[in-house]
């Protein structure tokens, strides 16, 4: 059986000051228990609703506990114990689901993780977190899963999810047997940790490269999700359609998955975010909600107009968030898909801002929410950490009931971003007199690719390895469907393309979508004053360059 109740990740992870946590336990915020107890909570609550939809698989609430405990057990006899890190490496599917419900009822910690990533960003990821397994599908989109996580994972448990497991790794499936008896599920009850100890680990993008490990304990994230989902209005009816990456907190957290599963409602897991897919399911499945970046609206709205007949009636939210929406994309939601838009700005690390249902128009339109809870606090500075007047933009600072104190086992970051319980967001943001933000840009050098945050000193870093290149400076470069993508400008000593860049990135196993998708070769790179690259004119350059291309 998993290790002892209460159980906490403890080393590493920044605690909450004595005198925060009495105050969010005396206000109710914080309940004292595990994630994986509210979701057991639910389940027995509503045994016998349909949960979790993936194409011809429907299971009810019952058949997933049964499942998720089941594989518990069997991971905990495999070596998996209350506490152990497991990577989750899976695409869209309802294994992932039953595995994170697994791993929240043994006290296991899940870390999930993109199926783009490669060795370079998976390697460091299970080096970071200490991970004893990592669940993996055998082959997806051509590439061999299994291949990789034998090399990044020598001595730790692999296990697979598809029809060709190979020797030494561990079939999931088989692990989802539910014919466990009562006794089982009591005894996972019992050896539940607390809700201090760590739930999850979520992945940072930021400004360090390979991403940072983020600790959500059981008790700032079911506070989270349960007053998410309260605010958007989620209970027993909710349909709520999955289309983004199951890697990405958004999808499972805000209030998402999670969210869907606690209020007793209903999961639908899409293979695809492409209209033909995904707009179909929402008919057939009766959806009421679902989350999406403003790439995803655009062309779910564009195939609506094209391809109408479609019944999403029963569609009442929307929920946009991870990339800046266009006021002019938004203002088409209510009219073309026939729900109400919910913006949303949030981050791992914790702050969860929403536009609220009943919200007018200009407030639902024109910024990204305004925090979920009463306890959440704002400050916006300027460079030199003064507070700026109010109405003007600031950098974002931010502390709560749910926003994390620190990186896990990272103290040199951790002295530089949070500072007196505050974490700086690097996003630039100003407040309206209604108290919502409107997000108007990064301090922090990152580019955000469709929601997929990119390091540009990662990319840079690449570059200057490539035989020729002097000089690399990664910049954003706006892009119609995506938001932005990466533009790499290098100063050379011999000609240098974009296809040199490529094939150095992946041979040193970056994911796909951290390569630039154009190249610029300059004299020399825009200085400061202070002799930094100017980023600034080499964004005003590639924009006055696409504006060229396009005259």
């Amino acid at each position: 059986m998993p290790g002892a109740a209460g159980r906490s990740t403890g080393t590493g992870v920044v605690p909450w000051p004595r005198r925060d946590a009495d105050r969010y336990f005396a206000e109710g915020y914080w309940e004292g228990r595990s994630l994986g107890t509210h979701l057991a909570e639910t389940a027995r609550k509503y045994p016998d609703e349909v949960c979790l939809v993936d194409g011809d698989v429907r299971l009810t609430f019952r058949e997933l506990l049964a499942k998720a405990d089941g594989a518990a057990i069997r991971m905990s006899a495999l070596g998996v114990g209350g506490d152990d890190r497991v990577v989750v490496q899976l695409p869209n599917c309802w294994e992932f689901v039953v595995t994170t419900v697994a791993c929240l009822r043994l006290g296991a910690v899940p870390v999930w993780t993109m199926p783009q990533f490669r060795e370079h960003e998976i390697g460091g990821i299970l080096a970071n977190a200490e991970a004893t397994a990592i669940v993996v599908p055998d082959v997806y989109k051509g590439f061999d899963h299994q291949a990789l996580a034998r090399e990044v994972l020598p001595d730790g448990l692999v296990f697979v999810v598809g029809e060709d497991v190979a020797p030494g790794n561990i079939d999931l499936r088989a692990q989802f047997v539910s014919d466990e008896p009562v006794e089982v599920s009591q005894a996972l009850d019992a050896a539940a940790p607390n809700g201090d100890a760590v739930a999850t680990f979520l992945l940072s993008g930021g400004t360090t490269g390979l991403p940072k490990l983020i600790p959500r304990s059981g008790n700032d994230l079911s506070y989270m999700i349960k007053t998410a989902s309260e605010i958007c209005g989620f209970g027993p009816d909710t349909s709520y359609l999955v289309v983004l990456p199951l890697g990405h907190g958004f999808a499972n957290t805000g209030p998402g998955i999670l969210g869907a599963l606690l209020s007793g409602g209903r999961v639908v897991i899409a293979p695809s975010p492409a209209p033909q897919q995904a707009l179909p399911l929402i008919e057939r499945e009766r959806i009421t909600a679902t989350s999406a970046v403003p790439a995803i609206l655009h062309r779910w709205i564009e195939y609506l107009d094209s391809e109408p007949g479609l019944d999403l009636s029963t569609l009442e939210m929307i929920q946009i968030g991870a990339a800046k929406l266009d006021p002019a994309l938004a203002a088409r939601v209510r009219p073309e898909l026939g729900c109400t838009l919910q913006q949303v700005f949030g981050m791992g690390e914790g702050l969860l801002c929403l536009t609220r249902l009943d919200d007018p128009d200009e407030l639902i339109l024109h910024t990204q929410g305004r925090p979920i809870s009463p306890h959440d606090e704002i400050l916006l500075v300027d460079e030199e950490g003064s507070p700026v007047p109010p109405g003007e933009p600031g950098i974002l600072l931010v502390r709560g009931p749910y926003t994390t104190r620190g990186y896990y086992r990272s103290p040199e970051l951790n002295a530089r971003s949070f500072v007196d319980g505050w974490y700086n967001t690097g996003d630039i943001v100003r407040v309206t007199p209604e108290g919502y933000l409107v997000v108007s840009g990064r301090e922090k050098d990152v580019i955000n690719r469709g929601g997929e945050k990119i390091n540009a000193e990662e990319v840079e870093t690449f570059a200057l390895d490539v035989p020729g290149v002097e000089h690399a400076a990664a910049v954003a470069m706006p892009d119609a469907e995506l938001g932005e993508v990466v533009c790499l400008y290098v100063v050379a000593t011999k000609p240098v393309s974009l296809p040199d860049v490529h094939a150095l990135m992946l041979a040193a196993g970056a994911a796909r979508f951290k390569l630039p998708e154009r190249l610029v070769v300059v004299d020399e790179l825009p200085a400061t004053g202070i002799g930094k690259v100017d980023k600034k004119a080499l964004r005003a350059d590639i924009a006055s360059r696409l504006a060229a291309d396009a005259a």
